[in-house]
Order: C-alpha cells, then sequence, then structure tokens
C-alpha cells in the first residue's frame, strides 16, 4: 500500500515539472537537426528553402570569334559552307522564354543562313549552284565594307525528286518524356511522311537503353501504317544513342536504293549517357558509316538537357545537316516547305576559299564559321571533308573588309615594310579573288570554280538581301558581345532589319524582327 502512494506522488512530481517547463521535441531532416519548443519561436531564415531549381544541362562548343587579319600577313581565308540553322531556332527558343542566349549558343552563319535569299539560281546541275556577290559599305561602320557572297543551288521540285529510302532513327529514353521533346518529335515525322509516295520507304528504328526495329522498310504512300507506328512510341529508359546509330545504318544499308536519296534523320535531344557516349567516338563512327553513301540528318528537340554541340556536329560528320526543332511551324519549314533542301544533296564538300590582294584590301574578317574554318592547303586536299548543299538551298558569307590606305584599319602597320614580297602583277581592279570547290554528290573528285572581285563592283545602294544579311549578322554578332559592332545597337539592327525585309511570304523576317525587339528589352533589363 505504501509502496504504491509513493509511486503515485512521483508521477505527480514529474507531471508539475512539465507544466513549469516547454516540452522540447526533435524532427529530422537530411540538413541537421533542429529542436523546436512548444513556446514559439522566430522562424530562422536558414530554414526556409526554395523548391530546387532544374539543372541546366545544354551543352554548347566553345567558339573563339574570328579575327581581323592582315592581308599582308595572311592574305587567303578558307573554310566550309554550312547550311545549318539549329543556332537560330535555338536562340528564339531561349529568347521566347526570357532570357538571353549563351555566346556559344551563338553561331551566326547559321542564324544568316535560316533565311531564303533572292539570289538568281543556276539553270542547270552543270555546276549545280550559282555564285553571287555584292560589296557596300558596312552598316555598323563606314570606314569599311561588307563583301557578300551569296549561293543558290539548284532548285528540284517534290515530286521530281528521286526516290528516297529514309530510316527514322528516334530516342524514346526517359529524357523524351515531355511534350516538346517525343509528342512533337512524333507529329514533325507524321508531316514529312505524308509528302512521301509509292516510290519512297520509311523504316523506323528507335533506342533507348537498346535499340530496335520498330517499322520495316514500308513504301512512303502506305501512310496510315507509317503513322501508327509513331504513335505507339512512348518514353523510358537511359539512352544508348550509338547502338541505335549503328542499327539505323545497317537498316539503311538493307534498304540502300542506288542513285537514290538513302538518309537517316536521327530526332534526339542528344544527351546520351550510355553505351557509346565519348564525343569523338561516335564522331568516327558517323565518319565511317557515311563511306556507305548514306547521308545523316539530326533534328534537335527539348530543353534543359539539350545536348547542340553533339548534334551539329554529328550532321556534320554525317555529310547531312542539322535543324532544332522548337515548334510544329519549324517542323512545317524544314520538314515540308523545305524538304528537297533538307534530304536531296545536290553537291558534297563544298569549300570556299578567298584571296584578297592586299594593292587593293589591308584587312578583312569572316563574320561567323568559327568552327568551319580549313587551312590553306585543305582546299585542294579530296580526302578533306566539307559541308553539304541540297536541293534549293542558299548559303550566304559575310567578310567586312578594310580597304588600303582607309580609316578602317583596325591593325597598326609594320615600322619595317611588309613582310612578303609583292606579286608579280599588281591586278590593280581586283579586291580579291574567289575559288570554289565542289564535289558531285556520287564523285570522290572535286570540281573547281574561279571568279576575280572587282573593284569597280563596290556600290553604295546595297540590295535588300545585302541589308537583311547584315542586319542577321549584326544580331548575332550582338548577342556574342559586340566586339565588332562599334556604337551599333539593337535599335540600330531593328531599323536596318525593318528597312529590308522585302518578300516575307512566310513571317520568318517579321518574326526576326520581334526577336530583336525582345532580346533588347531583356538586354535593358540585364
Amino acid at each position: 500500500m505504501l509502496r504504491n502512494i509513493i509511486a503515485m506522488l512521483l508521477v505527480l512530481l514529474i507531471i508539475g515539472s512539465c507544466a513549469r517547463s516547454p516540452v522540447n521535441y526533435e524532427i529530422e531532416n537530411s540538413q541537421a537537426t533542429t529542436r523546436y519548443s512548444s513556446v514559439p519561436q522566430p522562424l530562422s531564415m536558414d530554414a526556409i528553402h526554395t523548391p530546387e531549381e532544374p539543372t541546366n544541362r545544354e551543352k554548347y562548343a566553345h567558339l573563339e570569334e574570328n579575327q581581323t587579319k592582315l592581308v599582308s600577313e595572311k592574305p587567303v581565308s578558307t573554310f566550309s559552307i554550312d547550311v545549318d540553322t539549329g543556332s537560330y531556332t535555338n536562340v528564339r527558343r531561349m529568347l521566347n522564354q526570357g532570357q538571353l542566349p549563351p555566346h556559344d549558343a551563338v553561331r551566326i552563319e547559321e542564324m544568316i543562313n535560316y533565311f531564303t535569299y533572292d539570289y538568281p539560281p543556276p539553270k542547270t546541275l552543270e555546276p549545280p549552284f550559282k555564285v553571287t556577290t555584292e560589296i557596300a559599305p558596312t552598316p555598323w561602320n563606314n570606314q569599311t565594307y561588307l563583301l557578300h557572297i551569296g549561293i543558290k543551288g539548284f532548285e528540284i521540285p517534290k515530286d521530281e525528286l528521286p526516290p528516297a529510302n529514309l530510316v527514322f532513327l528516334v530516342d524514346v529514353s526517359g529524357s523524351m518524356e515531355s511534350s516538346d521533346k517525343l509528342k512533337l518529335l512524333k507529329t514533325a515525322l507524321k508531316l514529312l511522311s505524308n509528302q512521301l509516295t509509292a516510290k519512297d520507304k520509311v523504316s523506323l528504328v528507335v533506342y533507348a537503353g537498346a535499340s530496335g526495329l520498330v517499322l520495316e522498310p514500308t513504301p512512303g504512300n502506305q501512310r496510315g501504317k507509317i503513322q501508327a507506328a509513331l504513335s505507339r512510341l512512348s518514353a523510358g529508359g537511359s539512352t544508348n544513342g550509338g547502338s541505335g546509330i549503328q542499327l539505323a545504318y545497317a537498316v539503311a544499308q538493307q534498304g540502300f536504293i542506288k542513285d537514290g536519296i538513302n538518309r537517316i534523320l536521327l530526332a534526339t535531344d542528344g544527351d546520351f549517357n550510355v553505351g557509346t557516349v565519348d564525343f569523338n567516338a561516335l564522331k568516327n563512327l558517323v565518319e565511317e558509316k557515311r563511306k556507305s553513301g548514306i547521308s545523316l540528318t539530326t533534328l534537335g528537340f527539348g530543353t534543359g538537357n539539350y545536348n547542340d554541340h553533339l548534334m551539329e556536329q554529328l550532321a556534320d560528320a554525317g555529310n547531312g545537316n542539322y535543324a532544332y526543332i522548337d515548334t510544329l511551324n519549324e517542323a512545317q519549314k524544314v520538314l515540308v516547305d523545305e524538304m528537297a533542301a533538307t534530304i536531296h544533296t545536290i553537291a558534297k564538300d563544298v569549300k570556299i576559299q578567298i584571296e584578297f590582294n592586299r594593292a587593293a584590301v589591308a584587312e578583312y574578317r569572316l563574320i561567323g564559321y568559327e568552327n568551319r574554318k580549313l587551312n590553306r592547303e585543305d582546299f585542294s586536299n579530296d580526302k578533306i571533308d566539307a559541308g553539304e548543299i541540297g536541293a534549293g538551298h542558299t548559303v550566304t558569307a559575310l567578310y567586312e573588309i578594310a580597304l588600303t590606305g582607309s580609316a578602317g584599319k583596325r591593325l597598326e602597320s609594320y615600322r619595317y615594310g611588309s613582310p612578303e614580297k609583292s606579286p608579280e602583277k599588281s591586278y590593280s581592279d581586283e579586291l580579291a579573288f574567289l575559288r570554289l570547290r565542289y564535289k558531285a554528290p556520287s564523285s570522290d573528285n572535286s570540281k573547281l570554280l574561279e571568279w576575280p572581285i572587282l573593284q569597280n563592283t563596290i556600290i553604295t545602294n546595297s540590295s535588300s538581301r545585302f541589308r537583311f544579311s547584315a542586319a542577321v549578322a549584326a544580331f548575332g554578332q550582338q548577342l556574342r558581345g559586340g566586339k565588332y559592332l562599334e556604337q551599333f545597337s539593337y535599335a540600330d539592327i531593328l531599323s536596318l532589319a525593318q528597312g529590308s525585309q522585302d518578300k516575307d511570304l512566310f513571317g520568318y523576317r517579321s518574326e526576326f524582327i520581334k526577336l530583336v525587339r525582345l532580346a533588347k528589352s531583356l538586354s535593358d533589363n540585364q
């Protein structure tokens, strides 16, 4: 009895003690152990955590902007042509999302070549393109001139294209699950399949952790079967891109059409994470496979983990082209309106070489084409790979030049004279000499074309295509920091573009003007 009374008294003492002091308890979390009291306490700011923002793992190759060259030191400039457009649409996507692009995402030549220009076309396939040049004052520097070089490929109507053997190589890994990836991809490829006929055939290869053949070579007019196969695709798993590429080439080789179009269209975000993931190994794989006569086009999709560097370089290595698809309208442009240019090559390994006359030109700077530059000796070496031109493609290149004796020179003159001897003949009426090499699609031997560029071709009233390409070039330079633009601003670019819209059948130039306005606002806000 006494023992029970003592126990009850102890319980009462413990309860009384708890009532006089606050209750303490602990909550464990991954960061630290936090003590909370029954008495309200101020909340430490260290305890407040905003939701973790998604990691941006997009990949871009670093580009060193082309520098001004002294003609007396380096009179010859050599580069590969480029018909890719992926950089422009990727930059457009970023601007529309409210952010200025990183400098390395901006490849100026791809922005310029996104647009078509009214260059006169060739009348025959021999040669398969026509070259147009124009020289006029530089909009952003009244002491220099722009040398504008335009190439127009031979146009072939869709119904006159050779039969096509197309392999759709589709990434169905888990990273492709969002609506701007696999969903958009399937709709885009359906648009292309609607353009095909009974003479064409389509295969569908997919890859994730492993790769497989979803659709055997199927006549292009069996659209229901092709589109049903596309509709069934769903995303999941890791990304073994190397395995998918190997299978796609095997399928393309099985269905190879002699004298036809043989092309793989790789549609992915480029986030390869299993199998062959080494960048150079993937490039080497594609370079080896192109010897079979099968081209590789890359179609990029998505954000966050997008690998622009891989997509652009794989297309180059595969004798193909690279486009970034950010909207269904862009899919319509690339795969329907410009289908012939996208899938049918009319000239391969196209190289441009300009030799400037130092008696007339003191300095020059190639705008863009940083990762397309070639050594001088590469021009006549048919083993060196270069870019391809598709049916109807336009390619544009711009040089900013300073004439000898003008105030536009950026580099100091030599104190002790030019390091090179004077030429045997002055060619005083020439500014430069343009050389172009190309191969027919089925040939391994190049052909040479040459033209002098005369001083008396300099004009003051430039064409609308000259002015609009200059506006795009200035915009690209401004997005990369505007190192050579003097005081030329977004407002000046806007004015130049608005005054040179010319024909704008699909509204692409109007859209460009909106992007300049948007970039100006974003830049001002910074």
